[in-house]
């Protein structure tokens, strides 16, 4: 006896299909020309499916983002901590610059914030999926070092991830120099400057 159909697998086919889908137009055509429609003909889908699981073409894009970490939205997200505090940011600062230079990545990663410039849901759903766990995870690898005196006990971890993470973001959405590893090793090592208890009270 054939057995029908399994539906839920069938879906999750399709869902796949819209998310690789939005990814290739991105890459090939930029944002702006990408629509709802293009990704259902190139995913083979109805435009229906797409819009009962999406509301809009923002958060397909941010679902299609997620989807190239394996791990899934803000899932197991942690920061090494050897005990070497400086090591461990630059491997950080180091895959976050290759991030963003990776055209796999970098295509939707500037969608998704054009979306969250002018999507207020848009922007609270990344904050709850993605941003928040993330920066939950980078504060307490920050924690961490205070407790190991590496870090000035008061400092405000908020800021802190500011100070060291916005020069990256200002320098990739403006285009204004090369992103390296070597940028990411001077990030690094001009936070600690700022961050690290002083040797004398």
């Amino acid at each position: 006896m054939v057995k029908p159909p399994n539906p839920a697998r069938r879906s999750e086919r399709s869902r796949q299909a819209i998310l690789t889908a939005a990814r290739e137009l991105i890459a090939e055509m930029g944002y702006a020309k990408l629509t709802i429609e293009g990704i259902a003909a190139r995913a083979g889908v109805g435009k229906q499916t797409i819009y009962r699981w999406w509301p809009s073409k923002g958060a397909v894009i941010f679902d299609a983002f997620l989807a190239l970490s394996e791990s899934g939205p803000g899932q197991g997200v942690a920061l090494p901590d050897t005990g070497d505090l400086e090591a461990d940011l630059k491997v950080v600062m180091r895959a976050t610059v290759a991030e963003f230079a990776d055209p796999a990545f970098e295509g939707p990663i500037r969608a998704l914030n054009a979306e969250i410039v002018n999507d207020p849901a848009l922007a609270a759903q990344y904050r709850e999926k993605l941003g928040g766990p993330v920066d939950e995870a980078k504060k307490a690898r920050l924690r961490s070092a205070q407790r190991a005196g590496q870090l000035a006990a008061d400092a405000d971890l908020d800021l802190a991830l500011e100070l060291l993470y916005a020069p990256l973001y200002q320098r990739w959405l403006l285009r204004s120099g090369p992103l390296t590893p070597e940028y990411a090793d001077a990030l690094v090592e001009v936070f600690l400057k700022a961050m690290r208890p002083d040797v004398v009270r």
